[in-house]
């Protein structure tokens, strides 16, 4: 549970630093990044499956090129179902989902180390 935890406020604080980055991606806050990490990790937990399952055959043409479409549409998805988020444009939410996948990789390498086969 305490991991999730800090998962989720890391999240959000890489999500401030994509907005801080990019002109793209707009924020009103905090609270506001607290809220569109969540419905992001919503979205990539329920939707983002079927997307792919249903779009296998045109990822499978592009050799995976289109898992960059499907996570731009999940950005962009949460930027219309969370008040105090702006994405501007699909352009914007491919680089901004871009960013925001590198941030949560190294946020998943780092959690790692730290809650190593969930001693904490």
């Amino acid at each position: 549970m305490t991991k999730l935890l800090v998962k989720w406020l890391l999240s959000a604080t890489a999500l401030m630093a994509v907005a801080y980055l990019y002109s793209g991606v707009q924020l009103a806050g905090f609270a506001a990044a607290l809220w569109a990490s969540l419905i992001i990790g919503l979205l990539n937990s329920l939707v983002r499956p079927v997307l792919l399952l249903l779009t296998l055959p045109i990822t499978v043409l592009t050799l995976g090129l289109f898992f960059f479409i499907i996570n731009a549409l999940m950005f962009y998805a949460a930027s219309g179902l969370s008040s105090g988020f702006e994405v501007r444009g699909f352009g914007a939410a491919l680089i901004g989902s871009l960013l925001y996948s590198v941030a949560g990789l190294l946020i998943d390498s780092a959690l790692e180390g730290l809650f190593q086969n969930g001693r904490r």
